[in-house]
Order: C-alpha cells, then sequence, then structure tokens
C-alpha cells in the first residue's frame, strides 16, 4: 500500500529577523483532516512558524509543501487559493468595517457570488452571533465576538487547513469554550487544523497529536494522550495536573 502524502509537509525550516535566528531546522506535518496542536512559552517561535507558513516571512532555508507542491516561495495569496487560511492573533479585524464586509473580505478572490453566499451561511450557521451583529460595526463587538469573526473570516472560502494562532489569548472561559467547540466543528465538516496555543488543556483536547516549541526547536512530538501524560508538559503546559 502507498503511503500518502502529508496535507502540510514542513522540513529542516529556518528563519531569522536579521541576524537573530528564531527557529533552528523545525520539521512537522498536517495530514488531510487531521488536528495538530503546536504547545510552547512566549517567545518559543510559534507565532515567527505560523508568519512563515502563511507567507508574512520568507525562510532562509528549509522546504513548506502543500498538498504536495511546493509553496515556499508563493506570496500569501497564492497560498491562500490554495486553500491555506490563518486566524492571527489577538483576533484581529477591520474595526471600522461591518461584520459581513469583514467577512466579505476575507472571500476577496471568490468571483462566485453563489459561493460567496454559500461561505456567510457557512460562518452564520457556526456563529449565529456573528448573524444577530452582521450590520454591525467590527470595532464595538466583544473579544469573543471578534475572536469568531476572525475565525469566520478565515473560513470564508472553506480552507483545507486552518492555521489558528493563540485563539483562546484573553477570552473568559465561557467564550474558550465557544471558540475550541466551533474549530472541532470545523475539523467534522472536514477542515485539517493546526493550533499554535499556550491553552494546552484546551488543545489537546480536540487534536490528534501536538508538538512542543522551545526556543525554536521540536523538543517533543506525540499523541495528545501522551502528551497529557507528560510529566514536563505537565510541569510546563498544563500546571503540574
Amino acid at each position: 500500500m502507498l503511503e500518502k502524502n502529508p496535507l502540510l509537509s514542513v522540513e529542516n525550516l529556518i528563519v531569522s529577523y536579521g541576524q537573530v535566528q528564531v527557529l533552528h531546522g523545525i520539521s512537522l506535518h498536517v495530514d488531510e483532516g487531521e488536528a495538530v496542536a503546536i504547545l510552547g512559552a512566549n517567545g518559543a517561535g510559534k507565532s515567527t512558524l505560523m508568519k512563515t507558513l502563511i507567507g508574512w516571512l520568507r525562510p532562509r532555508h528549509g522546504r513548506i509543501k502543500f498538498a504536495g507542491e511546493d509553496i515556499t516561495s508563493l506570496p500569501p495569496w497564492e497560498r491562500a487559493l490554495r486553500g491555506l487560511a490563518l486566524v492571527p492573533e489577538g483576533g484581529r479585524v477591520f474595526p471600522e468595517l461591518s461584520v459581513e464586509e469583514n467577512l466579505r473580505l476575507g472571500a476577496y478572490l471568490e468571483r462566485d457570488k453563489k459561493a460567496l453566499q454559500e461561505g456567510m451561511a457557512f460562518v452564520f450557521t457556526l456563529f449565529p452571533r456573528l448573524a444577530e451583529r452582521r450590520r454591525q460595526q467590527a470595532g464595538t463587538l466583544s473579544g469573543g465576538e471578534r475572536q469568531m469573526l476572525a475565525i469566520g473570516r478565515a473560513v470564508m472560502r472553506k480552507p483545507r487547513l486552518l492555521l489558528v494562532d493563540e485563539i483562546s489569548m484573553g477570552l473568559a472561559p465561557m467564550l474558550v469554550d465557544a471558540v475550541f467547540g466551533a474549530l472541532r466543528e470545523l475539523q467534522e465538516q472536514g477542515i485539517s487544523l493546526l493550533l499554535v496555543e499556550q491553552n494546552a488543556h484546551e488543545a489537546l483536547k480536540i487534536v490528534k497529536r501536538g508538538y512542543v516549541l522551545e526556543n525554536g526547536r521540536i523538543v517533543l512530538e506525540a499523541p495528545a494522550p501522551e502528551l497529557q501524560r507528560n510529566p514536563k508538559v505537565q510541569a510546563a503546559y498544563l500546571g503540574g495536573v
């Protein structure tokens, strides 16, 4: 039986800011339909990795392959066309625009009006609260609602892989549950997930596997249950429990 190629494959990725090297030979993969977490403390290089995967940063060395194609040199919009989408850290939205206008920006490459309407309906089913506020300025939304909008904007074109950067940052526990529930539903609908997350408790509930990133290096890869039982992971990311 032939082995299937992973949806996302990262090989020996090295990324620097000027002369300062931040990522040191990162290799990882995400299979079709899989949810994977990257755990790490502040400054570990998690957000740098996500910016490199989406195309905002160029690596000094290494290769990124998506669906078997080398996309290392492609600009962000080309990666979006191929089915990569990012939910950036902090739920960044366009505050002066309405909820609906923000969502339309998530499908700015879409020329099919029917597909655009289907994307909007998909997001409003996922987050009914956004449907209620579709004409409201995004800057007037609560923190949790802005995070929902950031996710909604990213999935307007139903990407094959959703990159999620620190989705729970600054959210109240009830909203954390709602946001992770939405991510679980997206995976059930066939969207692969790569989560960068400090909230290891929640992340490890919905992923199959995880990587631990320390000082720009992958120091551990294991199935989620194994990471939950690992004493070092417990001490560093699970509060020692």
